[in-house]
């Protein structure tokens, strides 16, 4: 796929505001998508079939995903508007996809909070504009617990 401007746009860092990870958040996750695995809702199997250092309910990698994202929501849209400056991007047209790396377990009481950047690609012929949204979600001992990227779309710019 050829651009059709050069691949050079700058990196707009952000980083959010912390919160804290309660066992009724990752209940009521699980329970909310009906993630009913032995993992998520049954703490015997998870004492009896995980490793030792892993005896305890952590969160499912789609809720960490999602608090990631809901960590970032509050600047996002300035975010947004700093990495398309100069663009020529049309409106909204939605997330194409997401990225993602788990690297370890977020659990009761972790307080996280995201780093991040987000990145005008090259724009394709067809004259989308696509941003990619770099999330590191880190814990409170400074771990990274989750790296994800998602792709957000927007359309053509509409002719005047």
């Amino acid at each position: 796929m050829s651009a059709t401007e050069p691949d050079d746009a700058p990196a707009i860092p952000f980083c959010s505001h912390r919160r804290t990870v309660t066992e009724t958040d990752i209940v009521n996750f699980v329970n909310l998508i009906g993630l009913h695995e032995p993992f998520f809702i049954d703490m015997e199997y998870i004492r009896d079939h995980l490793a030792e250092g892993h005896r305890s309910r952590f969160a499912p990698g789609p809720m960490v995903i999602s608090l990631g994202m809901g960590l970032v929501a509050t600047l996002i849209k300035d975010v947004i508007d700093r990495a398309l400056e100069g663009a020529e991007a049309g409106e909204f047209g939605g997330m194409t996809g997401v990225s993602a790396r788990l690297s370890a377990a977020l659990r009761p009481n972790d307080t996280i909070h995201v780093e991040g950047a987000a990145r005008r690609r090259p724009k394709p012929r067809r004259g989308y504009t696509l941003l990619d949204i770099r999330h590191r979600v880190i814990n409170q001992r400074g771990e990274e617990v989750a790296d994800f990227t998602e792709t957000v779309c927007f359309l053509p710019k509409a002719p005047a």
